[in-house]
């Protein structure tokens, strides 16, 4: 179905950070099965819900999986683990490495039982470091790799957050890209090997690529920063009756910006009129255009700005993006028939092959939904089965 077609993923992740990536490579056609405990990943319990345990942070990060629930703190649970890594060809897991030693599940332990194993880590810290053993959220990484400060240096003066898990989502992106290497380098060498892919690392560099600026060089040119980033009128723009999502950025752009708004004046003015002017004048140029913005409505600027081929898109919100045109016509929030959960929106994948074409095949599952029938997999008969759920090591099926 897809291009990841018989990779056999085992996924020990939870929350999002994870799951986001294991959903990835699940969307490109490889068999995920998500290890749970015997209460689930938190996230089903986040957000308005159906049924207990089905919530849509769950539902939208879960999906082309397969779930047993295992409690690996019990041999007979480590044990299940370890058979259905002996023919797989990934293991990604998200709590610190320390952890995994502390289970027996370490690097050591698995690769010995399958050489061919991509062992793969998505967690806080490099492990070479004097944080390798702290715990690791999408806040504190956010936190330290000066978002919070960024926020605050083009707003009101108060860190904040960004409303979004963005370092999670990140990280597990980065992830896919580590893993797919790694399965390439197995299949040119047969071998296959660990791979740690660290959240405060990862978001160092993603940030700062922007924002390095002058601490580039030693000693330094600048404090540092992207000026247009920190301009505090690089916003939505409030046209007459709402806002406007606009970029004026390369000199054609800018000289079609003119010829559409009539305003020769700025083209004359040398802080507009090159790309060199403007990065130097940058807070000037963008107050400049958040006053040129008020003076229309949004309906007349987009049609202005779309025949000046000016880039320009609505500021949306969580409601109108649902009904965006493009969205729509691409059917990007697909309306499906949950097994259990009913109509829901999904969204679909959004890479394509012209060979290999990928999609979901799989709703998010209940908890355990797959659980006997991974265990037959990989060689469990019935009667053992039904040991391990009198044990505790596993649930019986969900209902």
């Amino acid at each position: 179905m897809g291009p990841l077609k018989g990779i056999k993923v085992v996924d020990m992740t939870t929350v999002l950070m994870g799951p986001y990536a294991t959903q990835m490579l699940g969307d490109y056609g490889a068999d995920v099965i998500k290890v749970e405990s015997l209460d689930g990943d938190v996230t089903r319990l986040i957000g308005p819900m159906r049924h207990t345990g089905m919530g849509p942070v769950f539902l939208n990060t879960n999906r082309s999986k397969r779930s047993i629930c295992l409690d690996l703190k019990k041999p007979a649970g480590r044990e299940a683990v370890l058979r259905l890594l002996k023919d797989a060809d990934v293991l990604v897991y998200n709590v610190r490495p320390q952890a995994m030693a502390r289970l027996q599940l370490g690097y050591d332990v698995v690769s010995a039982i399958n050489p061919r194993l991509v062992y793969a880590g998505v967690f806080g810290f490099g492990q070479d470091g004097p944080y390798a053993a702290k715990p690791a959220y999408d806040d504190l990484i956010q936190g330290a790799t000066a978002l919070p400060a960024l926020m605050a240096q083009t707003g009101d003066g108060v860190p904040r957050y960004v409303p979004n898990a963005l370092v999670d989502r990140i990280v597990g992106l980065t992830a896919v890209g580590a893993i797919c290497a790694s399965l390439v380098h197995r299949d040119r060498t047969g071998r296959g090997q660990r791979v740690d892919i660290p959240m405060f690392e990862t978001m160092a560099g993603f940030v700062m690529g922007d924002h390095m600026g002058g601490l580039t060089y030693e000693p330094p040119l600048d404090k540092g920063g992207y000026a247009r980033h920190l301009s505090r009128d690089r916003r939505p723009y409030k046209t007459s009756d709402g806002y406007l999502s606009v970029i004026v950025y390369n000199d054609k752009q800018w000289e079609n910006f003119f010829k559409a708004t009539g305003r020769d004046d700025l083209r004359a003015d040398p802080k507009f009129a090159t790309f060199a002017g403007r990065a130097a004048n940058i807070d000037v140029v963008y107050a400049e255009l958040a006053r040129i913005f008020e003076t229309r409505t949004t309906a007349e600027w987009i049609e202005l700005l779309t025949k000046a081929d000016v880039p320009v898109m609505p500021m949306h919100d969580l409601a109108s993006i649902l009904h965006d045109e493009h969205l729509e016509a691409t059917g990007f929030f697909p309306v499906v028939n949950h097994p259990t959960e009913g109509p829901i929106r999904s969204m679909k994948v959004t890479a394509t092959w012209s060979d290999t074409e990928a999609e979901s095949v799989r709703l998010a599952p209940r908890l355990n939904e797959h659980g006997a029938e991974i265990l037959g997999e990989i060689g469990y008969s019935p009667d053992e089965i039904a040991a391990m759920v009198r044990d505790g090591v596993t649930r019986s099926a969900p209902e």
